[in-house]
């Protein structure tokens, strides 16, 4: 589906406050949908039915960090070949390329800027997708 459009977004971040401006940022401004999930386990339990075409993470979360939620996607089927986006405060070269290397097609650092994060996010999409 080269071009194709991308809408549908699942994004997983336990902590309220970013999650209230990413969605607020990516609802509102982009124009996405979005399925929120506050764990790993709650994506995993709601990536099939959403379908997503763009996985956004956050890599540090209590009992299922973002890389081992990443692995669980990736094995549900339609979901394996997903872009995933991990967001992160931790983006040292080094880190970015351990992340690259687990799956992810990019990283955008934390704190992101809300009036930004849907270009960044459809810049990756029109990268990955073409």
């Amino acid at each position: 589906m080269p071009n194709e459009e991308m809408q549908r977004i699942l994004y997983v971040e336990d902590e309220p406050d970013i999650q209230a401006v990413a969605k607020l940022a990516l609802e509102q401004v982009g124009r996405f949908t979005l399925e929120v999930c506050s764990s790993g386990q709650e994506a995993l339990d709601k990536a099939d039915a959403f379908s997503p075409q763009l996985i956004l993470l956050d890599v540090m979360m209590p009992e299922m960090d973002g890389p081992t939620t990443l692995k669980k996607l990736r094995e549900i089927s339609g979901l394996e070949n997903t872009p995933a986006v991990f967001m992160t405060a931790r983006v040292q070269p080094h880190e970015v390329q351990e992340y690259i290397d687990m799956g992810a097609v990019d990283v955008i650092a934390k704190p992101f800027d809300p009036m930004t994060l849907s270009n960044q996010i459809r810049e990756i999409w029109e990268r990955v997708s073409t």
